[in-house]
């Protein structure tokens, strides 16, 4: 029996496929940095990080150059200028819509009158 065991030990444990994974996880790590770190070495790779800084830096003094420039001020002041103007014509159209409304009214109330009026004089008799 001593002998089994003795062989059972020294036999390598196989390795779980979880170990494995790990292994074939840190390969392709160490391949990327690996690959990553030599296209970064590329001329390519400095050219297009120098445009990017360039750009970046264009769009960061466009920023500053509107704001110093006010515009933010002049939209504020043109979105009151038309609420101002739209409060003013909603006040003209509920006057207007007002005013219509009571003229409407008055007609139909002389067109109801013209109505009872002529049906007054038809129900009467006529004396000849």
């Amino acid at each position: 029996m001593e002998e089994s065991t003795k062989n059972e030990q020294t036999k390598p444990e196989k390795e779980s496929l979880l170990d494995k994974a790990k292994k074939l996880v840190d390969k392709a790590d160490d391949f990327l940095d690996e690959k990553v770190g030599e296209i970064r070495e590329t001329e390519a790779f400095k050219k297009v990080a120098s445009t990017l800084d360039k750009a970046e830096d264009y769009v960061e003094e466009r920023i500053e150059d509107i704001k110093q420039s006010g515009v933010k001020e002049k939209l504020e002041e043109l979105a009151d200028k038309t609420e101002n103007k739209a409060e003013e014509t909603l006040s003209r159209l509920k006057e207007f819509g007002k005013k219509a409304s009571d003229k409407t009214a008055d007609k139909l109330e002389d067109i109801a009158k013209n109505i009872r009026k002529k049906s007054e004089e038809d129900k009467k008799p006529e004396n000849t």
